[in-house]
């Protein structure tokens, strides 16, 4: 479940993304963004397992926090800082007009 959150997430993201990115400045902008949020999660997620598998318990914490649930809370929180610094101006409003 927290696995199927964690999906959910992405996507409710890789929307949102996609939605301002198109509206702000053009189609093929918000269809590159997605290519790369998409691209990076598959990416960070093989990555974040290799990083999971040396930490972790090979049998994880329980039912529910398995080696790929872990993997994919990795991949969540590194992939937070990097979308907060990526996309500093689709979450800040500072006041500033689009010239």
């Amino acid at each position: 479940m927290i696995s199927a959150g964690i999906f959910l997430l992405h996507f409710i993201f890789l929307v949102f993304i996609v939605y301002k990115k198109w509206k702000e400045e053009s189609a093929s902008a918000g269809m590159m963004n997605a290519i790369l949020i998409i691209v990076l999660f598959a990416v960070g997620w093989s990555l974040s397992a290799m990083i999971a598998k040396i930490i972790f318990p090979a049998e994880g914490f329980g039912k529910e926090l398995n080696l790929d649930t872990l993997s994919l809370i990795l991949l969540t929180i590194a992939e937070f800082f990097f979308y907060r610094f990526y996309y500093q101006d689709v979450f800040t409003s500072n006041g500033k007009e689009k010239q």
